[in-house]
């Protein structure tokens, strides 16, 4: 029984450890009216590998882990000089979560041994001499309160757990379980904030580690467990493709601080801010796009290893919206190798790609034996591997003019929308249309829900405003990528419309 607990413990440390391929982005904050934005995108990791947990000392230096010669060290960014320095170069181990020890010039880290012993150590930021902080914890992730008091999401056999330790008397002490790993200082006070996962909705604390007192401050964005704060007291969140803000003292919800057009950056993990909140670093997993081409590549040079190496084990195909074709990556090595192996003149073309968070869709023409096929996967990356993959593809009697009737049905929609239309929008929707969440939960049907959705929407959005930035036509089928401007701010979405009779009878949102 103990052999299998250290086990899961040790799982659990991989798990949360687990390295996927990611890149740190710095950017310039910069105010423009009562509005912020993004300027200056620099990819200052720009390394084939794991690049993460980014805290940046004062307004010149960014520290994060990254990966070099299959091991993760402590690299540090100097941003005036755009010089990449290395401060660790552990061999019998790799360092994680770097951040700075107050009133120091040392920094602390996660060390996670070769032999699975994973310890916080106190590093010499000139020489990389190292020394154990915390002997008795199995630290994940940390942040300091002051120079001798460190606030941990600790490892234990369920889950993390918060606790305050005390360096000046050695005192560890639990304040709750279940908590995420997102720990730091609340500027302009003497709380700590920390993700609580206590309850389905998970929340942000504060904590007083003096009192050891805690207090809601908000929800999460759903799942989404990464964030900083500015120092005027606004919080960060990512997901997604968007960063969403939350300021105490003067909202009553999120709101979106900035939204990603850059194919570049699409699943946003960890952020830091600089205290005078000029810069902003953020982590996001390399672009999905990436993992695709290396797909199609494969593909056509019909290597089924490269090919199947782009697939998670548990990858699943399916016919749009969710009939299932294959349920794993074992199910689905048969078939391509077989066809890899009898089709010498297989190919495979990309006329159009529409890229959307972790989401790929292709339109592919596809050419084997002497057939030529069209077809528009979705693909779904996760962690650096294709997880799903669904086809769309045309009717059986599909030809030129069904397409570019339902093309010109969709973009006689769009223009109404844009006019903010109502009567002339619903005219080309059929009564009994379907929209729904990709990829089959149910929204709403018929016209009369969907005109209580967009009627008072029109009338109360005046800048309302559509654009489309990609649009594949399979069939009677458009999928367009959108450009949204709702009330000066601005979204994106997938939108997938299925057209019969000269009316658009289904719609299916990815957003």
């Amino acid at each position: 029984m103990k052999n299998i607990l250290v086990f899961l413990i040790t799982l659990i440390t991989f798990t949360s450890l687990a390295q996927t391929n990611t890149e740190i982005y710095l950017f310039d904050i910069l105010k423009e009216g009562k509005k912020q934005i993004l300027l200056n995108k620099k990819n200052i990791s720009n390394n084939n590998g794991y690049d993460n947990q980014p805290y940046i000392i004062g307004d010149s230096i960014v520290l994060f882990s990254s990966t070099r010669n299959n091991q993760t060290d402590i690299a540090a960014y100097n941003i005036q000089q755009t010089k990449l320095n290395w401060i660790t170069n552990t061999k019998t181990g790799s360092e994680y979560s770097p951040v700075k020890i107050p009133d120091t010039n040392d920094i602390s880290a996660i060390r996670l041994d070769k032999d699975g012993k994973q310890l916080l150590y106190r590093y010499n930021y000139k020489t990389g001499d190292s020394k154990v902080l915390l002997p008795d914890l199995k630290v994940g992730y940390h942040t300091w309160f002051s120079n001798n008091i460190v606030i941990s999401s600790v490892l234990e056999k369920d889950g993390l757990s918060l606790v305050i330790s005390n360096l000046n008397n050695n005192t560890n002490d639990t304040i709750q379980k279940q908590v995420g790993r997102s720990l730091h200082k609340i500027p302009n006070s003497n709380l700590i904030s920390y993700i609580s996962k206590e309850n389905e909705i998970w929340e942000i604390k504060s904590l007083d580690p003096v009192a050891k007192s805690t207090k809601t401050i908000i929800h999460t964005i759903p799942k989404a467990e990464d964030m900083c704060w500015l120092p005027d007291g606004t919080i960060l969140m990512g997901k997604g493709n968007r960063i969403f803000k939350f300021t105490p003292k003067t909202d009553s919800g999120w709101s979106t601080f900035y939204t990603f057009m850059d194919n570049e950056i699409g699943n946003i993990s960890r952020m830091a801010t600089n205290s005078n909140g000029n810069k902003l670093t953020v982590v996001s997993e390399i672009s999905p796009e990436h993992i695709v081409q290396k797909q199609i590549e494969a593909y056509n040079s019909r290597d089924i290893e490269a090919f199947m190496a782009t697939y998670t084990k548990e990858t699943s195909i399916y016919t749009f919206p969710n009939t299932p074709r294959y349920e794993n990556k074992e199910a689905m090595h048969p078939y391509y190798e077989k066809k890899f192996k009898e089709e010498p003149n297989l190919n495979c073309e990309i006329k159009q790609r529409i890229v959307y968070q972790n989401k790929v869709i292709d339109e592919e023409y596809v050419t084997y034996k002497d057939k030529n096929v069209k077809v528009a996967p979705i693909y779904e990356v996760e962690n650096g591997k294709i997880a799903k993959v669904t086809f769309i593809r045309p009717q059986e009697n599909a030809n030129d003019d069904i397409e570019k009737n339902a093309e010109k049905i969709v973009q006689k929609q769009l223009d109404r929308y844009n006019n903010r239309d109502i009567d002339g929008f619903m005219n080309t929707y059929a009564k009994d249309v379907k929209v729904y969440d990709f990829p089959n939960k149910l929204l709403y049907e018929g016209q009369e829900k969907m005109k209580k959705q967009y009627a008072g929407f029109f009338k109360n959005t005046p800048d309302l405003h559509c654009q489309i930035k990609n649009r594949i036509v399979m069939g009677n089928t458009v999928i367009d990528k959108e450009f949204l401007t709702i009330n000066g701010e601005n979204h994106s979405a997938i939108a997938i419309y299925e057209v019969v009779n000269n009316k658009i009878t289904k719609v299916t949102f990815i957003r």
